[in-house]
């Protein structure tokens, strides 16, 4: 009854609404331009693309689930022979099962007419055996040309027929991809095969927690388990995405699914297709997120851009000039509106190339020229790290500031709280229960660095740096923490506690 209720009031609505349109719109009224947009059919578009996306199936050889010991009967016992053939006893008392083979399924596409195909990693990783199955009913096996995990993407090599050539597909542009824009997908869903599927660009540059280079195009175009890899096109029948994530409670589509841009993806085939691996450029330094507070007490207006917490001594940045408390703003050209930002543009960097880094550094916009190095796994490790001597001061003063307790650093705190001798500045020696200090994750044993990027080495240090502050209408106060090994973070503390 309420639902036949619901569904009349909408009739008499709608009526209502026509009867008004019709009264007040002229003779020669037209929809709105947006009403007209949208193909009316793809079918000619996905006819043609259709026969360069593949389907990857995969093999690999997993070794036998350990067993349970097989029970020991009586001596003697007639159950004894039936439980060696039931458990598949072996000498050592055990029951291994044979090595097994496991399938798997994803999508793929071609991108070269001489056999390059484009799938995920994480589609091919462990595979003993890949196989391209065409749409026409043809297969190819596949060897890998290399991969890159950090991005999820795999290149492969087929040996193509010359009585059936293979049609290479084109990367488009992502950058120039619009929310509510048009795209479609062609996949292998659940091993359907060839399955094309529309929707449009929901949301850019998603972070979804997945690798450090995180910028996904969301879409609300079906995406199902076995779409991994294959490509997502725009209206020109370009690819401007590589499918590979969806967000599902139930392992289907509910129209939340993810593509890697083409941008970040040529870059990186290019060079697996060059060098069989990934070429990342490198800046040294470390960075966090420049939040609003952070923002007020750097006095730089809204917040954006990376802020830099530490430099490696001797890396590109540090030859360039980069100091702690710099904020990255731009990189090569290219904005820096926040964070994760820096870490992908400098990946996708020219190796040796110099490039422009502007920095806002104590309210002053700076550009420095820097030198871009290469990324290595081994880089963390082959660090240099400054020892000094410290000095031993006199008698430490203490004092208590915005509730933290604060002592110069002598020999016996570094010793007490196993502070690295490299770490120079004020040690933090109480926090007060419910301070802002507190909240903010200061603890007692670690270094005030820097306040508002200058220098402190004594608690008066501090007091005149914050009287300053105020003194110029400061809110906050930005402060350098080192923790006990001497890692950087900065902290946004307000000064009217």
């Amino acid at each position: 009854m309420a639902a036949a209720k619901m569904k009349t009031y909408r009739l008499c609505l709608a009526a209502t609404l026509g009867a008004f349109l019709t009264a007040a719109a002229p003779a020669t009224f037209a929809p709105p331009a947006w009403a007209e947009q949208g193909p009316d059919s793809v079918a000619d578009l996905a006819a043609g693309l259709v026969d360069s996306v593949v389907n990857i199936s995969t093999s690999q050889t997993v070794e036998g689930a350990r067993g349970i010991p097989a029970p020991q009967a009586p001596e003697g016992s007639p159950f004894q022979e039936f439980f060696d053939e039931f458990f598949n006893k072996q000498k050592d008392g055990t029951t291994n099962a044979p090595p097994r083979k496991v399938q798997s399924l994803g999508s793929g596409f071609v991108i070269d007419a001489s056999g390059v195909i484009i799938t995920n990693n994480h589609v091919i990783d462990g595979a003993d055996e890949i196989i391209a199955n065409f749409n026409d009913g043809s297969k190819l096996t596949a060897t890998l040309i290399g991969r890159d995990e950090k991005t999820d993407i795999a290149v492969l090599q087929v040996k193509p027929t010359a009585a059936k050539p293979l049609k290479a597909l084109k990367f488009g542009d992502s950058d120039k991809m619009r929310v509510g824009d048009w795209v479609m997908a062609i996949g292998n869903p659940f091993g359907l095969g060839g399955t094309v599927t529309t929707g449009i660009v929901s949301a850019r540059n998603r972070d979804i927690n997945s690798g450090p280079y995180d910028n996904f195009i969301q879409t609300d175009a079906a995406i199902n388990r076995g779409n991994s890899g294959g490509p997502l096109f725009n209206e020109l029948g370009e690819i401007i995405g590589i499918n590979t994530a969806i967000i599902s409670p139930s392992g289907g589509s509910i129209g939340i699914g993810f593509a890697i841009p083409s941008d970040a993806a040529v870059h990186v085939v290019d060079q697996i297709r060059q060098y069989g691996e990934t070429r990342r450029g490198w800046l040294g330094v470390r960075i966090q997120q420049v939040t609003d507070e952070i923002a007020e007490s750097l006095g730089m207006g809204p917040a954006r851009g990376a802020l830099v917490a530490g430099v490696t001594e001797k890396g590109p940045a540090a030859e360039a000039g980069v100091e702690p408390g710099d904020v990255v703003v731009s990189f090569d050209g290219k904005p820096v509106g926040e964070m994760r930002d820096l870490p992908r543009l400098v990946a996708d960097a020219d190796i040796d190339k110099v490039v422009d880094l502007v920095v806002i550094r104590k309210g002053k916009q700076t550009t420095l020229k820097v030198k871009v190095g290469r990324l290595t796994e081994d880089v963390a490790k082959t660090e240099e790290k400054q020892t000094t001597t410290p000095i031993e001061p006199p008698k430490p003063a203490v004092t208590e500031l915005l509730g933290l307790t604060l002592s110069e650093l002598t020999p016996d705190l570094r010793k007490q709280y196993s502070i690295a001798p490299e770490v120079k500045g004020v040690v933090v020696t109480d926090v007060g229960v419910g301070s802002s200090a507190a909240e903010k994750g200061i603890a007692a044993g670690e270094v005030i660095v820097e306040v508002s990027q200058e220098p402190v080495s004594k608690p008066s240090d501090i007091s005149t740096r914050i009287d300053a502050l105020k003194k110029d209408g400061r809110k906050s106060a930005l402060f350098l923490i080192a923790n006990t090994a001497g890692e950087l973070r900065f902290v946004p503390l307000k000064l009217d506690e």
